[in-house]
């Protein structure tokens, strides 16, 4: 089915050939196989394989280290139509596109010139981490520490906690505890890029001391591995700061915050795409379902909840874009991206649940997309910080912008 709400007039002719392939392998590749995928659990290879050949795994890396070099902008649209889709693809790029971003911003020339090629043909897999098992959303909680040996590595020792793509991926950007006494209590942390063998295995030779337990197993967003990772004297060397130990130590919390600001970006991209697909099953079954002799789509209580869909998808969609364009023009946008990530989480948990009281009995059904949907929608309520964060940031952001 076409797409039931266009995006809008303003793309330009490279976002627009680019959307349109996407859309297509979308409609061919993903939403046909998604069930079969989530149903197994099963990490999604012969898609992932498609997504390196379409070159999306380096879609804003400059072409100089081999991407695409394309802008946030055109990267949340891709997001949107891939989480169309199924959410669980979008996943697989898109803790990739943050670890790509921290290097590109933060990075050394030396961190950049030994990752970034690889990084954009999809031959290594990134991942960033700061959740801890007793974490939650307090990130200055994080008990995750590095200490200097005197062979000038660092040992990490620690546990994090739902880390997607953490499974295969060979990069992990981790935030750590570097300097316990630091006041502010910000500058306390460090982003280190440790490197790792993919699988759930206990990483030996170059990688001893980290173990990575097999993957959680999880209501939705199936297909996308989310793990743990335990870090047990792994030793870091200095040159793996983010930024180099020079500029780097003691700078993580600020790069992380930076890298949430385009994480909800994409976050909320996702919840757009979710809502999109919700939407065109709603319209879908209401004509093709009948109740007393016409298609319940002629029912006035079915109209007012495709009315609410809509309008809440076109809301969340315009929120995203300027988000995304915000970024893109060098302006801050940690406010503008909460409030993306609040409205389109929750118009997409929204959009899941009407689209699924539209389909009555069948939505409860496996034999239904909307079921899937269904069960991926809450992960969007919960990433990248829970939209009671999300209200938190915004709240504080409004009253720092109108101080008196």
């Amino acid at each position: 089915m076409a797409v039931a709400i266009s995006a809008y007039n303003d793309q330009t002719d490279e976002q627009k050939a680019i959307i349109e392939m996407v859309r297509q392998f979308v409609d061919e590749q993903i939403i046909p196989n998604a069930e079969h995928y989530d149903g197994a659990d099963e990490y999604p290879a012969p898609i992932v394989d498609q997504l390196k050949e379409l070159g999306l795994f380096g879609i804003t890396i400059p072409e100089e280290y081999g991407g695409l070099g394309l802008d946030l902008t055109t990267y949340v649209m891709v997001v949107e139509e891939l989480s169309r889709g199924w959410i669980s693809i979008s996943g697989v790029i898109n803790t990739h596109f943050i670890g790509s971003y921290l290097l590109l911003k933060y990075g050394t020339d030396e961190q950049k010139q030994k990752y970034l090629p690889r990084m954009a043909t999809g031959e290594i897999r990134a991942a960033f981490s700061l959740s801890e098992p007793e974490l939650g959303s307090d990130v200055q909680a994080i008990k995750t520490s590095a200490k200097k040996q005197d062979d000038g590595t660092y040992e990490i020792n620690g546990q994090k906690m739902w880390v997607t793509n953490g499974l295969m991926s060979s990069l992990v950007f981790v935030l750590v505890k570097t300097d316990p006494d630091a006041d502010p209590k910000h500058k306390a942390f460090t982003c280190f890029i440790t490197e790792k063998e993919g699988g759930a295995n206990e990483n030996t030779g170059d990688y001893a001391g980290l173990t990575v337990p097999p993957k959680i197993k999880k209501m939705g967003y199936k297909g996308v591995e989310s793990t743990e990772l335990v870090y047990d004297g792994y030793r870091c060397p200095a040159e793996n700061i983010l930024g180099g130990e020079d500029a780097g130590l003691n700078a993580g919390f600020a790069q992380m915050m930076d890298a949430l600001e385009v994480g909800r970006a994409n976050v909320a991209a996702r919840g757009v795409g979710l809502a999109q697909r919700a939407l065109e099953l709603a319209l879908k079954y209401a004509q093709e379902r009948k109740t007393f002799g016409k298609q319940i789509a002629q029912h006035q209580a079915i109209q007012f909840k495709l009315a609410d869909m809509a309008t809440q998808l076109d809301a969340a969609r315009l929120l995203t874009r300027r988000a995304a364009q915000m970024k893109d023009a060098g302006l801050r946008s940690d406010m503008e991206a909460g409030m993306a990530k609040l409205f389109a989480s929750e118009a997409a948990h929204f959009c899941a649940e009407q689209c699924l009281r539209i389909h009555g009995g069948y939505g409860y059904s496996k034999e239904y997309e909307i079921e899937r949907i269904y069960r991926d929608a809450p992960l969007l309520l919960i990433g990248e910080g829970t939209s009671e964060i999300q209200r938190m940031v915004i709240g504080k952001k409004l009253l720092q912008r109108h101080k008196i």
